[in-house]
């Protein structure tokens, strides 16, 4: 199947033309009938003469109703412009042939109808003139009668043409299928309609309903009138939503593979068409299916950020166009450009960011946004539109190669800052190099640290950090030759004093593991501990306080505290009448 929108002035023949190529009737509405004019959306479709499926979206030439045309024009991959013979090129297929400029349609063709009232001749050349200028560049034109039946055969030798030209469509890509219909069906529930450009549906596919947080089930799908297993891209689908309310969904809407598309009410984009600086402060964004408020910013001459109304599934590289609905104005087509662009918040910040945006084209590039972003997520990226083929540097974040190694210096750098100005402390705390470093999640501080380098106990130090400032070494050392003949004795307050064993001094050596803690000022050599265990099994057991106290040959104020860290590693259990046993 490949799916063409028509487009044109009002009362050219859109609708009758489609009527005649397809035999089914487009206008779906008692009032459209009735008015000969077509109001919303029509769909229809037949088979060409190599077998092959064309889908009619048939829109609304009037000029009020051109929020509607460009529905359904937004997701459709090719524009069949239809200009009577008898009234030529008129105001309405100037505005048409602008949207779809704007939204960068490129394939297409004329068909100049009520060929039987008039010369097609004139009305065909100034069609291809002016269609020339745009995305659609030079296009086949065909000359016929919706009346007579004249031209017909041409015209559908001309969509078999058309079709053979069409870029292969894409079924692996994730799906975003703006919804321009919905509608319940009784005993089958909520059904909504749409043009699937890209991807694949299953039924019992999971999605994504764009602005809600719960999943929503496919539970049938239907395309060309007949209920299908699975639907490919290009194609027009009606998908009935299990357990989805009507009053949950409607124009606008998108239904998405979970996980895979950005939902942003903010994006930089390019503009072609109106000057950015002439641009009013709100316009009207059309993209997909989906007409939103914006809020107009320019950076650039033809660069501006808009703030949407609503958050949106937008990814790089999306075309969209904006329209001043005030003045029936269509003032140019945009090219998505970032969909995650950071705040504007320092003085000139708005000219930086134009000059960045000056080098942008709209195309997914994985190393340029690496180094405008320098540190992201891997999923991120992904939600963004931008394909990823970087192995990750930690965890699932990705890092511009360039400020990676610029931040693996920057850490030497302030891990040895940090010891110059704590030089009692065993390294920077992990927390406290991330600070530093302006990074995001701690794994990446553990991926950037490197040999000589290492993280323990929560710090990142060199490997040879557990080595004392030599002040503190050579308090140690004199308290391991006045008491290494007596390891169960602490020294008291003024003798640490005089070696020169402060609080911070005695902390750097406990977390050294060069002086044991038992309590405030009151440390021992490291290996009291194992010591203790073999002189308190000798004893007879249970044992006291008193018996523990003697045979250690040291005071009640280091054998309480000893006994109490004792037991709560386990070494030894206190007994109900406060006796002992070493636990074996």
């Amino acid at each position: 199947m490949f799916v063409v929108a028509t487009a044109g002035h009002v009362d050219h023949g859109k609708s009758t033309l489609v009527r005649a190529l397809t035999g089914m009737e487009p206008d779906r509405w008692a009032e459209e009938r009735r008015r000969g004019m077509t109001i919303d959306l029509g769909f229809a479709w037949t088979t060409l003469p190599s077998g092959g499926t064309v889908a009619f979206v048939d829109v609304p030439g009037h000029e009020r109703f051109v929020p509607n045309m460009l529905a359904g024009v937004g997701p459709v991959p090719a524009a069949l412009i239809v200009v009577a013979a008898d009234e030529g090129w008129m105001p309405q297929s100037a505005e048409h042939l602008a949207s779809l400029d704007a939204l960068g349609v490129a394939y297409g063709l004329v068909a100049v109808t009520r060929a039987d009232l008039a010369d097609p001749g004139p009305a065909m050349a100034r069609a291809r003139a002016e269609i020339a200028a745009t995305s659609l560049g030079t296009v086949e034109a065909v000359a016929v009668s919706g009346l007579t039946g004249a031209g017909l055969p041409e015209l559908r030798a001309a969509l078999e043409r058309l079709a053979a030209g069409l870029p292969a469509p894409v079924t692996d890509d994730p799906v975003r299928l703006w919804v321009d219909r919905s509608f319940t069906v009784r005993g089958s529930g909520t059904v909504v309609t749409g043009t699937l450009g890209v991807g694949r549906l299953r039924v019992g596919d999971e999605l994504e309903l764009a602005g809600a947080d719960e999943p929503v089930r496919v539970r049938g799908l239907h395309s060309l009138g007949e209920a299908r297993p699975e639907v490919a891209a290009v194609s027009r689908v009606a998908v009935n939503l299990r357990g989805t309310s009507r009053d949950r969904l409607g124009r606008g809407d998108a239904l998405l593979t979970p996980g895979r598309f950005h939902r942003t009410d903010l994006v930089d984009v390019r503009l072609s068409g109106d000057p950015a600086a002439d641009l009013p402060a709100t316009l009207t964004l059309h993209v997909g299916s989906a007409a939103v408020p914006v809020r107009v910013r320019p950076l650039g001459p033809d660069t501006v950020r808009l703030r949407l109304a609503r958050p949106l599934p937008l990814l790089v590289g999306d075309r969209a166009l904006l329209r001043d609905p005030g003045r029936h104005h269509v003032t140019g087509g945009v090219r998505v450009l970032d969909v995650a662009p950071p705040p504007l918040a320092r003085r000139g910040a708005a000219v930086a960011r134009a000059q960045v945006l000056a080098e942008l084209d709209g195309r997914p590039d994985l190393a340029g946004e690496l180094r405008r972003r320098r540190l992201v997520r891997a999923d991120a990226l992904t939600r963004m539109g931008v394909p990823v083929h970087a192995a990750p540097v930690a965890g699932d974040w990705l890092a511009d190669p360039a400020h990676w190694q610029r931040l693996g210096e920057q850490v030497s750098e302030e891990v040895a800052r940090y010891a110059r100005e704590h030089p009692l402390e065993p390294g920077m705390p992990v927390d406290a190099l991330r600070q530093r470093l302006a990074l995001p999640d701690r794994v990446l501080v553990e991926a950037l640290v490197r040999p000589p380098l290492r993280i323990h106990a929560g710090r990142v130090g060199a490997a040879g950090a557990d080595a004392l400032p030599e002040p503190v070494a050579r308090a140690v050392r004199r308290v391991r030759v006045e008491y290494g003949d007596r390891p169960f004795r602490a020294p008291e307050a003024d003798r640490l004093v005089d070696l020169g064993l402060g609080p911070r001094e005695i902390g750097a050596a406990v977390r050294a593991g060069a002086l044991l803690r038992l309590a405030d000022n009151v440390v021992l050599l490291p290996d009291a501990l194992d010591d203790a265990v073999r002189v308190l099994a000798g004893l007879p057991q249970p044992f006291t306080l008193s018996a523990a106290r003697q045979a250690l040959d040291t005071t009640r104020r280091v054998a309480v505290p000893l006994l109490e860290l004792l037991d709560r590693r386990g070494a030894t259990r206190r007994l109900p009448d406060d006796a002992r046993i070493v636990v074996t």
